[in-house]
Parts: C-alpha cells; sequence; structure tokens
C-alpha cells in the first residue's frame, strides 16, 4: 500500500526523521493560510498524488508569499498531472502540500528495502539524490552503495557511518545521520514497511539532513497489525479496476499487455503470465480468482478484465484442487453468454471433473479455444490476440 508524501512526513516526524514543516491543503485558500502560518521566505506547494515525477510535470511550485501559494495552488488544484510514474491517462491532483523552503547546499539519495534474495534488509544511498535510482544504476552504478542489515541484529553504528562517509559527509553530519537513518530503520521495521525511499536527502546550506521529499510503500499483508497505516489509504489515487477487485475477494493487477488472464492460485497466475511472455505475447492483467470460485464470481473476473480495452483474447488456467472444474466451466459458459463476450477466449481446465468442465463448455455452443498444457495454452492465447489484433 503507498501513502501520499504529506503522509509518510508525519510518519517520519514521529520517528525523528527532520522534515521541513508543512501541512496540507485542498483548497487555494487552504494553501494560502498554511503559507500564512509557515512564514517562511519561500514555500513550496506540491501536488499530492500515488507518483514521482511531479516537479518535472508542473506539479511542484515555489512561491515567496501567502498570495503567491494560493495562486499556485490554484494552478495545481484540478490539473491531471502526467508523468512516466502515472501514465498517458495522468492522475488528478485533490490536494497540495505547502512546506518550508529549503536551501539545498547537496541532494542525496538513501532508501531501505527488503533483499529478498539475501533474507536481509537493504539501505541502499547515492551522491545522486533527486535522480530515480534506477537511471543512477544504469548510467553510473559505482554511485550506489547498498548495505545489507541482518533483521535479527539491526542497524549498526558502523553501517550508518558506512553510509555516511560514502555520502563525503562530514563526522558531524554523520552524527546527523545515525539519527536520521536510525528512525528511518525503525519506522521500516515497526510499520511493516517494504520501502522508504527519501528522495532526495538534503544537506541544507546550514548544515542540517532533512528529508526533502519521502516515498513509503506498505505490506498490504501486514495491515491486519497496523490500522493505523491502513487508515492512511487513498482509494481515489489505486486503480479503480483493484478497488473493485478487493472489494469481492478477488486480486487483480493490471499490466500493460493485450491477453486478460483468469487463473486460480498465485503460483499458477505468476506461472501463466511466464508462458504468455516467454510465446511472445503480453499479459494484460495478474487475476487470481482464488480456491472457491463460483459462477458469480467468474463473471465478475471476466467484467474486470473486459474493462480494460487493450484485451484482445482472454485466458482462463484453472487447476482443480479445491475448486472443481465443471463450476468453472459453468461460469465462464454463463458469464460469456451473459457478457455477450466478443474477444477470443482460451480455457484449460486440469485437475478435479476437469473432464465434465470440458463437456460443458464444449456443449456451450460458444466459441471457446480449448488447451491441454501451459505451453499450449500460452501459444494459443498469444495466436489468438494477434489474430484479433489484425
Amino acid at each position: 500500500m503507498n501513502v501520499h508524501e504529506y503522509q509518510a512526513k508525519d510518519l517520519l516526524r514521529e520517528f525523528g526523521v527532520a522534515v521541513p514543516p508543512g501541512r496540507l491543503a485542498t483548497t487555494p485558500a487552504e494553501a494560502e493560510a498554511v503559507a500564512r502560518d509557515l512564514d517562511a521566505e519561500t514555500v513550496v506547494v506540491k501536488a499530492q498524488v500515488h507518483a514521482g515525477g511531479r516537479g518535472k510535470a508542473g506539479g511542484i511550485k515555489l512561491a515567496g508569499s501567502a498570495d503567491e501559494a494560493k495562486r499556485r495552488a490554484s494552478e495545481i488544484l484540478g490539473m491531471t498531472l502526467r508523468s512516466a510514474q502515472t501514465g498517458p491517462e495522468g492522475k488528478a491532483v485533490r490536494k497540495v502540500y505547502v512546506e518550508t523552503g529549503s536551501a539545498i547546499a547537496q541532494e542525496l539519495y538513501l532508501g531501505i528495502v527488503l533483499d529478498r534474495a539475501e533474507e536481509k534488509i537493504a539501505v541502499i544511498a547515492s551522491t545522486e539524490g533527486g535522480v530515480e535510482i534506477e537511471k543512477v544504476a544504469a548510467r553510473s552504478p559505482e554511485r550506489i552503495l547498498t548495505v545489507t542489515i541482518d533483521p535479527n541484529v539491526g542497524l549498526q553504528p558502523y553501517q550508518v557511518r558506512q553510509v555516511g562517509f560514502s555520502l563525503g559527509l562530514d563526522i558531524d553530519r554523520v552524527r546527523q545521520l545515525q539519527a536520521f537513518l536510525g528512525g528511518l530503520y525503525r519506522l521500516f521495521i515497526e510499520k511493516d514497511a517494504s520501502l522508504a525511499e527519501i528522495n532526495p536527502l538534503v544537506l541544507t546550506e546550514g548544515g542540517e539532513l532533512i528529508a526533502l521529499d519521502a516515498k513509503l510503500n506498505f505490506d498490504d499483508n501486514a495491515l491486519y497489525r497496523h490500522p493505523e497505516i491502513a487508515a492512511l489509504r487513498d482509494p481515489e489515487e489505486e486503480d479503480p479496476r483493484e478497488r473493485e477487485a478487493r472489494e469481492i475477494d478477488l486480486s487483480y493487477v493490471g499490466l500493460d499487455g493485450d491477453i486478460g488472464c483468469m487463473v486460480n492460485g498465485a503460483g499458477l497466475a505468476m506461472a501463466t503470465l511466464d508462458m504468455i511472455q516467454h510465446c511472445g505475447g503480453r499479459p494484460a492483467n495478474f487475476l487470481d480468482a482464488g480456491g472457491t470460485a463460483d459462477k458469480e464470481k467468474v463473471k465478475e473476473a471476466f467484467k474486470l478484465i473486459l474493462r480494460d480495452p487493450n484485451v484482445k483474447a482472454i485466458l482462463v488456467n484453472i487447476f482443480g484442487g479445491i475448486v472443481r472444474c465443471d463450476l468453472i466451466a459453468e461460469g465462464v459458459a454463463a458469464a460469456a453468454g451473459e457478457l455477450g463476450l466478443e474477444v477470443p477466449l482460451v480455457v484449460r481446465l486440469q485437475g478435479t471433473k476437469a473432464e465434465q468442465g470440458r463437456r460443458i463448455l464444449a456443449d456451450s455452443g460458444l466459441d471457446i479455444t480449448p488447451a491441454e498444457t501451459l505451453r499450449d495454452a500460452g501459444e494459443k492465447a498469444v495466436a489468438a490476440a494477434r489474430g484479433a489484433g489484425g
């Protein structure tokens, strides 16, 4: 789960991480009032959306007075912000964050992520602040330092010094970093975060380390332990299909391909996406219908898939373990018939009552292409999408 910058900074303050003073505003008048209260020579008005690249997209503006902050907020609020991370459709800006401007001497990068391969926590640091870390890794990998932390031991002072000196900080700034990085690490652990990114981490002209921007992601599976974090969810920032799927107990993630997928079980779903890619196609979504899929859930799954205008074919791949293939087949036939399905449909059924399920589909009178193996299903789905595209 993602949160907005203003929410991330509230959490950072809670853990003693230095951030500039600032408050949320939802109208130009509120932005003016916040700027007046901050009483700073310069304030920054920032669009609050779940995406990076806001500055280049016109979503971050400086203001030298409260009146100017009001004008800047009126320019940003209501705009559709488009950046590399929003996609061409962009995101509507409904709120802004107004904070004190900072006299920047240097921009750095600092992040904490899970290193699943090492089964440890990784602190990533770079002198290339203000730039996407992926671009730094591609262009100048030698400018990135990664320090792995054993979660059973925790962040150690020598590791903070290692990070600080790699960033070119002097001893006084490294002491500041001890509190800064220590607070960030505690937040990451205690709140079950999956990403804590400060980009840029700024060294001010006055010699202070502050988080000029902040991005926090949290593990959805741990939200039951953190109702205060779950309460920060902003449904308006989420893909409406993913939100709708969650409401009907489906796991859905939209992708950028043209082959819609409905599968039961996360592992099989991932294998299905891999096979489509291997066969030269591109999946349009991840959709796990779960082990209790019935006719109604199958119908809702089809609706979700078909809401993507890029879908040129659908692949249904079901392994009947807990769920019975004949019940899935009834749901597929009913949904395809009721929805007037116009895109090609490939169905693979294996497991409990698979033969009965195949007969139901064959007798349905619908144009359904059966598949036997996973590779067979992938190849037929890719061919169907290419045929539909042509």
